[in-house]
This record gives structure tokens, C-alpha cells and sequence, in this order.
């Protein structure tokens, strides 16, 4: 929360400007102006006033920031991929956060750091996303407004096409860049599709957090279903094993190591980190329960980067090269 200090000088600063708008516009042809320069957002939240072309946008969420950068919106700071880490750029938009001389907010598993946000002053802030980042931001979303206003990209737009639909045309009023991204993108996945020898299927996917934490992935969102845009089928592991979505984000659920040796018993299966490269094919294999299953007694067991799981367009794209050149 923030201090009553700071919500007292926020308010005062909202004061100020509209005491200064009253002053220079007793003729109202000011509310004209100042309507032309702003957007209304639906949101999930209620009606957001947002600049139209925005200057000092804060993004708390590292996986959202990559859309901005693709629809050329100054990013002033965004959050790291891990809550207390140091952060790092995705090298898919180093160049140009460094062109814009982004810079990292602290972020901690207690939550976002309002008085840094509050000290970079700026004229729009975008959160939410899948998972922790948007539990975060709903529990603060009034002090957020308090800011700046304060886009949040819902849990309802769960995967990349919708969330950067979301920006583009609702946001930022930029739907032609959507348009043509988008257009690049299928054409892409028509080339994957006709290259490619799909792995024997269908195919099961596997998340491992820091602490050896198995995660299946639900096989109708997110990555699994951009696999089967190319031919490679997902297995109904979830819709026929009663299983329960893991936290906010809909696109998990948690296995135990027995109940992964009972359940992942697909011809394939791929593997990766969350939030990092936690571990891999080889040393998973040395895992007796993992070792045994089908796809890696078959060496039908293969490795995903982590940023794959929950990917915006950049590394949708960047996934589409990797599975033609692995299966081409």
C-alpha cells in the first residue's frame, strides 16, 4: 500500500492539474482537447482514460513488455522475469529497451514496489498477464490508479494473440501492426506445417520450477495449442485426468513425480523450466520415474527454453524456428 504520504502528493498533484486546467479553459474548448488526447479502455476493471500516445509507460509485467516494444511505445521500466531477481532484457527486445533506456523496478514476492513506481512518474501503467504478476496488480490496482492510469491485460486473454490484440487495438490504437504481425505469423506456420515429420504423438508437455516441481500444461491454451497449429498433436491429458488448474493463470496444473509416471505416458513428450532452465532431458532421464517413461526410453523426450511457456509474438516466432529446425 502506499504511504499516506504518497497518496496525499498524488492527490495534491491531481489537484493542481485540474485546478490548472479550470484556470487556463473557462471556456470548456480545453475538455475537447484534452479528450482527443486520451483513449477510453474496457478492461475487466471498469473504463480507463489512457493517453493516446503515451510517454512513461511502466509495464509490471516482463512478459507483456515485449507487445510495446513491437507497437513502438516507450517502455520507462518494467519488472524482472523473476520476483527478487536482478532482471535481465529478453534478447528478443534487448535493443530496443536499451534504446529507450528502460530500467527495472524492484519486485519481490510481497508484491510491486509503489514508491519506485510512483518516483518515475508516469503517464500510463500496463500489468497483469498470466499468472503472479496480475495477482499482484489486482491486489494494488487502486493505489496503481492512484499513479497513473492503470491498463490491466485480464486472465480472460490467455494467450498472445489476444493479449497483444488487447494492446494494440484497445490500448494503443494500433491494430494495423496487430494485422500485419499476425499475417506474418500464420504464413509462418504454414511453412513450419509443410517442412516438418511431427514427432510420434500425441504429445504431452512438462513445466519444472526451481525446486524440481513437475507442471503439466493444459493441452487447449497457451503452448500446446500453438504446437498443434503446426501438426504436432496435444494429448488430452488434462481434460481426461481430473486434474485442477495450478494458481491464476489457467494454463497449469501441478504432478507429482509418482502421479507424472502414471500420467505422461505420451510417445512424446517436451520439457522445460519455468521462469528459467531449471533442468533438461539428460538429467531428468537419470530420474528413475522419468527415465522409465515411454517418451524417454524412445528418445522421444526433447528440450524447450523456458520463455517458450507462456510466449508473446516474438518468441511464438522464434518457437516456429525452433521446431522446423529440430523436425524438418
Amino acid at each position: 500500500m502506499l504511504a499516506p504520504a504518497r497518496l496525499l502528493a498524488v492527490a495534491l498533484v491531481a489537484a493542481l492539474a485540474l485546478t490548472g486546467c479550470a484556470a487556463s479553459d473557462s471556456s470548456g474548448d480545453g475538455d475537447k482537447a484534452s479528450a482527443a488526447k486520451t483513449r477510453t479502455v474496457r478492461t475487466d476493471y471498469g473504463e480507463v482514460k489512457v493517453p493516446t500516445e503515451p510517454e512513461r509507460v511502466v509495464v509490471l509485467n516482463h512478459a507483456l513488455a515485449g507487445y510495446l516494444y513491437d507497437l513502438d511505445v516507450p517502455v520507462r521500466a518494467t519488472i524482472p522475469e523473476d520476483a527478487d531477481g536482478k532482471g535481465e532484457f529478453s534478447p528478443h527486445w534487448a535493443k530496443e529497451a536499451k534504446e529507450d533506456g528502460t530500467t527495472f523496478l524492484p519486485w519481490s514476492v510481497d508484491g510491486f514496489d509503489l514508491e519506485a513506481i510512483l518516483a518515475l512518474d508516469p503517464d500510463l501503467i500496463v500489468g497483469g498477464g498470466i499468472g503472479f504478476p496480475l495477482f499482484q496488480a489486482e491486489k494494488v490496482y487502486d493505489d496503481l490508479s492512484d499513479i497513473a492510469p492503470t491498463v490491466l491485460v485480464g486472465k480472460k486473454l490467455g494467450d498472445w494473440r489476444s493479449q497483444f490484440s488487447f494492446l494494440a487495438d484497445d490500448v494503443f490504437g494500433k491494430v494495423d501492426v496487430y494485422d500485419r504481425h499476425l499475417a506474418a505469423y500464420d504464413e509462418r506456420v504454414t511453412e513450419v506445417k509443410a517442412a516438418i515429420t511431427p514427432p510420434p504423438g500425441p504429445v504431452s508437455f512438462l513445466a519444472f520450477t526451481g525446486d524440481g516441481t513437475a507442471y503439466g500444461l493444459v493441452e487447449n491454451v497457451g503452448l500446446p495449442s500453438e504446437f498443434e497449429k503446426v501438426g504436432i498433436e496435444p494429448a488430452p491429458v488434462f481434460a481426461e485426468g481430473g486434474f485442477e488448474v495450478y494458481g491464476g493463470g489457467g494454463d497449469m496444473f501441478e504432478l507429482s513425480t509418482e502421479k507424472a509416471g502414471q500420467t505422461i505416458t505420451q510417445p512424446s513428450v517436451f520439457v522445460m523450466g519455468f521462469n528459467g532452465d531449471t533442468t533438461d532431458v539428460a538429467t531428468l532421464r537419470k530420474n528413475p520415474v522419468y527415465g522409465a517413461l515411454p517418451a524417454f526410453r524412445s528418445h522421444h523426450a526433447y528440450d524447450l527454453p523456458y520463455w517458450v511457456l507462456r510466449g508473446d509474438y516474438d518468441e511464438s516466432m522464434a518457437l516456429l524456428d525452433i521446431i522446423e529446425k529440430r523436425f524438418a
